[in-house]
């Protein structure tokens, strides 16, 4: 036991007469740790894509709400009547009368 990690501490395995098949395996290691190594970066790169977009939505939609608050603000009938009384407009003191025609069959 203490020669077999004496021997793993001093590289022997790796200049041995196997060590064609403990190189296979070490290359197969790094390669599999290679693989390993760029899925996680890539599930955090998502990751961030994915709050970015999350902050990006949160902002769109409080402009929207802002936007449709001045609209709703906009469309007020006091509102339009402030900004017509500046262009010299003002309601009609009479109210409107209806107009009925009859079909004549």
């Amino acid at each position: 036991m203490k020669q077999s990690v004496l021997d793993i501490l001093k590289g022997k395995f790796l200049v041995s007469e196997e060590a064609v098949r403990n190189w296979r395996f070490i290359l197969f290691g790094s390669f599999l740790a290679i693989i390993m190594i760029a899925s996680s970066h890539s599930a955090d790169k998502k990751v961030h894509d994915i709050a970015k977009l999350n902050d990006k939505v949160k902002e769109l939609r409080s402009e929207f709400v802002d936007t449709r608050t001045s609209l709703q603000k906009l469309q007020l009938e006091s509102y339009v009547t402030i900004k017509m009384k500046e262009r010299g407009l003002h309601p009609s003191e009479t109210p409107p009368q209806k107009i009925r025609v009859r079909s004549q069959q």
